[in-house]
């Protein structure tokens, strides 16, 4: 028998009125969960006006706004879909996601009209609703305004669809990920046991809600569990320590990505900031590196090193607090719902304590892709997605992410793991950011090659790194090249695009 989903607004508006449900910083709009509900109710019979109907696909290209919130739960009030625009794509980009889904609907933030313009020619799409994110005089607020609210969640089962996310392309054309109510509900459940969250914690959402770390590793859960979501349009370092330590905010709950935490640590904000009232510090998307936990262990952050992708709705692992500092360096056990083996190419499960390619299975796990029977085929063996990372399971179940497999490379017939070297490398203050990549090398094949950007009015030689590393990993492992950089290229998940760096840096330094 299908178990129903439900209505997580229209149950907390039931329950707890008065609590508030959003809060946006960048407008000082406030909504109790009552507000909320009446809001979703105005969208959801807005989307009704547009011809919306159950299963359809309505996108939005927004900064982070509580329009989008309002947008996630009013399709899925009538049964609809809400598709996921990274909006830092292009037009072409844009219009290929656009045209796979066949949307039917864009809500367009107004710093994003320019893109939208040129993409509304390259697609089908029927409806473009612009607002300003802000809650001014637009589109949207109109919308809403001549709507007739609708409060009835329509029918739907938990293994139905409702959401739409397109991975980043960093191995070809953006395959869309099915994403269910079964999926959220069992996602957040194990974010609020393992984070120990409930009603009073407030989170800051400052990671880009177009992306399922952004949305999913705190806001939906915020929500699920009857908590507060503040919203921030962006992330800024500055802004962000500025809310973290405004009492009248109260955030305790925060998700952030390496490069942020890093930020955040670079900024002068820093100095007298007051993060006293954080009680969960999560970080997630790439491998985290110690010495940037080491940094905020000493001021009193204990930053949980997650591990998740949008397959698996942003779950898989977690660090608990228990386990740090001594599990420092691990991604953590698998979660409540989650199930993982480590496998060889062949697809034969490794011993404990060797590397091998990461496999999830259970209740977090996407259906499938989008309209794609060759990446199903090719990502799903015996309902096990291949996650395409290299990980390595020790002898009590803590999980550590070594590298994409795609990253990996070999030098003088070894394996190198690139996120190894940049874990230490990270460990040198003057380095803001670092990603290591392989390049051709006459001699081994292949070798390795540090791609650093470094603090304003530092320098840094390809000796200085050898003399950091020397004695610490095995000279197969060392690199050959430097190359600095303004700034490393990022996907809207805050991951290094390093096949960007594969195709650019070779050229750049002549090999």
């Amino acid at each position: 028998m299908a178990l129903a989903a439900y209505d997580w607004i229209e149950y907390h508006a039931a329950t707890t009125p008065d609590k508030r449900a959003m809060y946006d910083l960048a407008s000082a709009r406030d909504f109790t969960y009552a507000q909320m509900h009446e809001r979703v109710a105005q969208c959801a019979g807005m989307l009704k006006d547009k011809g919306i109907t159950p299963g359809d696909r309505v996108a939005f290209l927004c900064l982070n706004t509580t329009d989008v919130m309002e947008l996630v739960f009013g399709c899925w009030r009538i049964g609809a879909v809400c598709l996921a625009l990274n909006f830092r794509l292009t037009p072409p980009e844009l219009a290929f996601i656009l045209n796979d889904s066949e949307a039917s609907m864009v809500l367009v933030d107004a710093p994003f009209a320019p893109m939208a313009e040129p993409t509304k020619g390259l697609t089908k799409v029927k409806h473009w609703v612009m607002t300003d994110g802000v809650g001014g005089d637009s589109d949207y607020e109109k919308g809403l305004a001549a709507a007739k609210p609708v409060y009835d969640f329509h029918p739907q089962d938990l293994e139905d669809q409702c959401l739409l996310m397109y991975s980043s392309g960093t191995t070809g054309s953006p395959k869309g990920v099915i994403i269910t109510h079964a999926m959220l509900d069992f996602t957040a459940s194990a974010a609020v046991r393992i984070g120990e969250t409930g009603p009073a914690d407030v989170s800051l959402n400052n990671m880009p809600l177009f992306h399922i770390g952004g949305l999913n590793v705190t806001a939906l859960p915020s929500i699920w569990i009857g908590g507060t979501c503040v919203i921030m349009r962006m992330f800024d370092p500055n802004a962000t320590i500025k809310a973290i330590s405004n009492p009248d905010l109260g955030v305790s709950v925060m998700f952030c990505v390496p490069a942020a935490y890093n930020a955040m640590r670079a900024s002068p904000e820093i100095e007298g900031a007051d993060f006293s009232r954080i009680r969960l510090a999560l970080c997630g998307a790439e491998t985290v590196p110690e010495a940037l936990i080491n940094w905020w262990l000493t001021r009193g952050i204990t930053i949980q090193e997650g591990y998740g992708m949008t397959e698996t709705a942003a779950s898989g692992t977690m660090l608990l607090k228990s386990d740090i500092p001594h599990r420092i360096g691990s991604a953590g056990r698998p979660l409540m719902h989650s199930r993982i083996k480590l496998v060889d190419e062949d697809g034969v499960e490794v011993p404990r304590g060797m590397p091998g390619e990461i496999w999830f299975k259970g209740l977090s796990v996407t259906p499938g892709y989008w309209r794609n029977p060759k990446a199903n085929k090719e990502s799903f063996t015996d309902g096990w997605f291949h996650s395409g990372d290299i990980g390595i399971m020790d002898e009590d179940g803590y999980v550590s992410i070594e590298d994409r497999v795609k990253d990996m490379y070999i030098s003088g017939g070894e394996n190198v793991y690139p996120a190894e070297i940049e874990g230490l490398l990270y460990e040198l203050d003057r380095i803001v950011e670092v990603a290591v990549i392989g390049v051709k090398d006459e001699k081994w094949g292949e070798t390795g090659c540090v791609c650093a950007v470094v603090k304003e009015g530092h320098s840094l030689t390809l000796e200085e790194i050898l003399a950091h590393l020397d004695g610490r990993l095995g000279k197969f492992k060392l690199p050959s090249h430097l190359h600095a950089m303004s700034e490393l290229p990022r996907g809207g998940t805050g991951k290094v695009l390093k096949f960007e760096l594969r195709k650019s840096v070779p050229g750049a330094l002549g090999i």
